[in-house]
């Protein structure tokens, strides 16, 4: 129960917060861009530097055994997150460089597959002119470019579901949608712009009807609610760790095992290759290592497994709890005269990011209003230019919430919005 935390505790862990901007106290509305970092976080990024700096899985010194234990221990805790499998031999957690990076692995993947390589494991993933891949208009630019690139690298075709008045994916048209042909299906679990849920579950069954991989962007979930990809029963899912108070410049693609274990990998390199030879093609390492060439940004997945760790020692229960209750006022923005909430309308089957338009003065104008008052949200697209053109829009304003926010900020927010027109409209 959120009553057994001490969320003013919580938001005392957090030193950018505690500043002010052009003369008023910062108020930050913009996790769901990126989400600021306790100091646990922030120490743990420096502490690796400080103490245990050394390369990964590939040096027989003891810091490099001690930064390779760190780093391995923080994918089991990124696992522990999410309902994902860190046994050694059955891992299933991928360190990328954030979200965007984990869906063009895949789709890097399936392309490469469609190539013929990987073998006939690989087969499943391969496409060719007639198979479909689905996602949806809700879709972040990062789940649709690679996706519209790979049907156009291999000929398949790109269908998308509809969305709702309000902005959701139309799940109840997966029958529909979905097709015999259909090989990927790629949504996404929440909306970065309408900060709806995704009712995935018929999707997922659908899509594992019919043969589909399925894929799922958890960028603005695993933040905001408890997640078990097994319970989920999705195949893939990509998220970042800047997201989850983690730091910037990593992220972490969860994959069934037997199907990391089938797919061929996206990008070639160091630490991911069993046996080279000039003459032969190479042999690649088990999973994960397949999929992680070079050196990684072990610092930053030390620092992720504290920030999981973190998260886990407060309840995702509780998070979500707490930040219900700052959705609830920020949704009264829908009350404030000539403002229009891009969303569910209701505090139902959606987290505390509330895109919001204001009739007759430009986004970039409101933000910079805001900004003068202190408040920092996000104006622009949000990367999802299609979910805008379904509200009529080309750019709106983006308020979202994080574990650090009270509800009274978002009030103070909802009085700030109400200044804004009679300011740019005035006389």
């Amino acid at each position: 129960m959120t009553s057994d935390i001490d969320f003013a505790s919580i938001r005392a862990q957090f030193p950018i917060l505690d500043q002010t901007i052009h003369g008023h106290p910062l108020v930050y509305l913009d996790s769901a861009a990126t989400a600021q970092k306790p100091q646990t976080v922030i120490d743990a990024e420096s502490d690796f530097y400080r103490t245990i700096n050394a390369g990964v899985h590939r040096g027989a010194h003891e810091l490099a055994a001690r930064s390779t234990q760190a780093f391995e221990e923080a994918r089991a805790k990124v696992a522990a997150l999410v309902g994902a499998d860190a046994r050694e031999g059955h891992e299933e957690i991928v360190v990328t460089a954030g979200a965007t990076a984990g869906l063009n692995l895949l789709a890097t993947a399936f392309g490469n597959a469609s190539l013929g390589r990987g073998g006939e494991a690989a087969k499943r993933f391969a496409l060719r002119p007639g198979d479909e891949i689905v996602v949806s208009k809700a879709e972040h630019h990062s789940v649709l470019l690679p996706f519209q690139e790979l049907a156009a690298r291999t000929g398949a075709t790109l269908k998308w579901f509809d969305l709702t008045k309000d902005g959701r994916i139309r799940s109840d048209t997966a029958d529909e949608v979905i097709t015999e042909r259909a090989k990927v299906v790629a949504v996404t679990h929440v909306g970065n712009t309408t900060g709806a849920v995704t009712d995935i579950a018929p999707i997922v069954s659908r899509a594992h009807e019919v043969g589909a991989v399925m894929v799922l962007d958890a960028c603005q979930s695993v933040p905001h609610m408890p997640i078990d990809f097994h319970a989920l029963d999705v195949d893939f899912a990509a998220w970042s760790a800047h997201k989850m108070y983690g730091p910037t410049g990593v992220g972490f693609l969860y994959g069934r095992r037997e199907l990391l274990e089938a797919l061929p990998p996206a990008s070639f390199g160091g630490s991911m290759v069993e046996l080279a030879w000039m003459d032969r093609p190479a042999q690649y390492m088990d999973p994960p290592a397949k999929f992680e060439a070079g050196t990684q940004p072990v610092a930053q997945v030390v620092a992720a497994g504290v920030a999981a760790d973190w998260m886990r020692s407060i309840g995702m229960e509780n998070i979500a709890a707490h930040e219900r209750t700052i959705t609830d006022e920020l949704l009264r923005l829908g009350d404030v005269e000539g403002v229009r909430v891009l969303g569910p309308a209701e505090n139902r089957d959606r987290i505390g990011t509330v895109a919001f338009d204001v009739a007759g003065v430009h986004p970039h104008d409101v933000g910079q209003f805001l900004d003068s008052l202190g408040f920092a949200i996000r104006v622009g697209h949000h990367c999802a230019q299609p979910v805008h053109r379904h509200f009529g829009l080309f750019a709106s304003n983006r308020a979202s919430s994080g574990v650090y926010n009270t509800p009274e900020e978002a009030r103070q927010l909802v009085e700030a919005v109400r200044k804004v027109r009679p300011f740019f409209l005035r006389g």
